[in-house]
């Protein structure tokens, strides 16, 4: 049995109580809370995630489980968990990327260009100003649009510096993250070994937009500023 064949075997989907976990954390975001639960967390959220994966990686490449742990040094928020479990395939950070995630919304799959530090945002805007790739990044989100995906990402008020307000693709200029998203709330599948095909076929169905960020967006060389 090959390798694919094999991890989609032993993914069976996530958890039972999955989903309670995370409804319980969002009620409670306290270290009494993850201590008591922790043994579901690790049972029905990460190590399904991590066989998922591995299940995905012939065809999308090795991919990551976030930490469940919130950066809390320079936010308001000083609650110590996420409320959601995500996994990546990355090229390097927003340089196009596959993602999925696990909540109390239930699943939600993603690809894009999730952060651009200042070179890539430069990239990324001389791509979409240019007529040929510009049209061709509009074209595939439109074909996406059409398949139920929603186009996502932080987006300034107003005209980037030195960008003309009545560019005819001034909307999409305006964003500082690009990436589509599919969200299926919580239902019998997410603990059936049919969400691995949930995710797969999203996560092709995305590739054509994690692939032009690859190609004009690329990776970083100054880094990421907070």
């Amino acid at each position: 049995m090959d390798e694919r064949k094999l991890c989609a075997v032993e993914f069976t989907g996530f958890g039972e109580h999955a989903i309670d976990f995370y409804d319980g954390l969002v009620a409670d975001n306290s270290k009494a809370y993850w201590d008591d639960h922790k043994h579901v967390y690790l049972r029905d959220v990460r190590a399904p995630m991590e066989t998922l994966l591995a299940a995905l990686e012939p065809e999308f490449g090795k991919g990551k489980v976030f930490r469940p742990y919130r950066d809390v040094r320079f936010s308001k928020d000083k609650t110590p968990y996420k409320d959601h479990c995500g996994g990546v395939v990355e090229l390097g950070r927003g340089g196009g990327a596959h993602y999925v995630q696990l909540g109390t919304e239930g699943l939600f799959v993603a690809g894009g260009s999730f952060a651009m530090a200042s070179d890539q945002l430069a990239r990324y805007r001389e791509s979409v100003a240019d007529d040929v790739r510009g049209r061709a990044l509009e074209k595939l989100l439109a074909q996406l649009a059409g398949a139920g995906w929603e186009l996502r990402g932080d987006k300034l008020k107003r005209a980037p510096r030195g960008v003309d307000p009545e560019h005819p693709r001034i909307e999409l200029l305006k964003h500082k993250r690009v990436y589509v998203a599919k969200v299926w709330p919580p239902d019998d599948v997410l603990h059936e070994p049919g969400c691995l095909d949930r995710v797969r076929d999203a996560w092709h169905e995305a590739t054509p937009l994690v692939d032009w960020c690859a190609d004009h967006i690329g990776l970083t060389e100054v880094g990421f500023r907070r």
